[in-house]
């Protein structure tokens, strides 16, 4: 009999084939079939919380289908396991891709392919999906329609690649002796993270010892990814700390979800960090003195002890929002020039 993790991975497959063949129909029959009736979905700004598959539907995927006609979704990574709550999660991590032939929410249409990456966790409970954490990394859809009204990025903004070892579709059964040992590896690399600034210099967060010296800290768009331990810390940890110098320090006030699935493990929460944008203030943003909150959704491979990649999800456009910037304000005012309006689809078709 297969193990309850891997059960739950299967729960997620209908949903997935049908979102990779996009359809209407397909799409809500697979819905209606995973998320219990009441399911909750927190879903990334501007989109907010909504409850069950058709309101899922309707807020969410409908206005994305109707700009991307032959939207696909393509997953890289799908993991699972317990928390230390005992709840069970499946992870998935990948992007949503298609031609853009129409605005969605007031980003300007390329009539070119578009990706957009996505982290989306799961809740599984006696077989259905009762929770769902989700967070899309719109501002890539912004970037790519050359419409980003916000500072420009530190690191290196890509095509974020799947794992380097293409085994992210984690089969079963599902290995709990590996599988903790990665979670407690990343337990244990986040704590050691926390003591600094505020108990010593870099040298307290010995990232060596977690780190692999290749690794890739694929941070979401508007931050970029960081190449190395040096590139993880001159492109994001130096700025972020030096905007919030606080982080880590009100974990009492926060929920954390962290599973271990073989060489992987990933952590989600509702919010998961707590900071005061202070000092030099952060992404182009002046200090505001204002305690935020943000939802981080993450996935790490290890390799040989290490970790090798890094996959982070922000939801940077609410963190925009509690600091009083209204980022589809600007865009808006930036691209007001721009002609509204779609594009045939398919594009240049005789």
């Amino acid at each position: 009999m297969s193990d309850v993790h891997t059960a739950n991975k299967a729960v997620l497959a209908p949903l997935r084939a049908a979102m990779y063949d996009f359809g209407e129909a397909g799409v809500r029959a697979a819905l209606d079939t995973v998320l219990a009736p009441d399911a909750l979905v927190h879903m990334c700004h501007p989109f907010g919380d909504v409850t069950g598959p058709e309101a899922l539907y309707d807020t969410c995927y409908a206005p994305l289908f109707a700009s991307l006609p032959d939207l696909e979704r393509r997953d890289y990574i799908v993991v699972a396991g317990p928390d230390e709550f005992g709840a069970d999660w499946v992870g998935c991590g990948g992007y949503y891709t298609g031609v853009f032939v129409a605005p969605w929410i007031d980003i300007p249409p390329t009539g070119h392919q578009v990706h957009m990456r996505f982290h989306e966790f799961y809740r599984v409970v006696d077989g259905m999906v009762v929770e769902i954490q989700s967070l899309w990394d719109i501002p890539e859809m912004m970037m790519q329609a050359n419409a980003w009204p916000m500072a420009p990025s530190l690191g290196r903004e890509w095509h974020v690649p799947g794992p380097a070892t293409l085994d992210g579709i984690v089969p079963g059964p599902w290995d709990e002796g590996k599988s903790r040992a990665s979670q407690l590896h990343i337990i244990d690399m986040l704590n050691h993270l926390k003591k600094h600034p505020s108990q010593g210099g870099p040298d307290v967060m010995e990232m060596n010892r977690f780190w692999h010296e290749r690794m890739n800290w694929y941070g979401p768009s508007g931050i970029g990814t960081g190449r190395g331990i040096a590139g993880f810390r001159n492109w994001h940890q130096i700025p972020f700390l030096n905007g919030m110098p606080d982080r880590g320090q009100y974990v009492d006030d926060i929920t954390y979800h962290f599973f271990g699935d073989g060489d992987y493990a990933a952590v989600t929460g509702w919010p998961n960090m707590i900071q005061t944008v202070t000092h030099d203030g952060w992404m182009g943003i002046a200090p505001a003195g204002q305690r935020i909150t943000m939802r981080s959704l993450d996935f790490w491979r290890l390799e040989n002890g290490k970790i090798r990649e890094n996959w982070v999800m922000v939801d940077i456009l609410d963190a925009y929002r509690q600091l009083g910037v209204d980022v589809f304000h600007r865009l808006r005012e930036f691209n007001k020039a721009r002609v509204p309006g779609s594009i045939p689809f398919p594009v240049g078709e005789a």
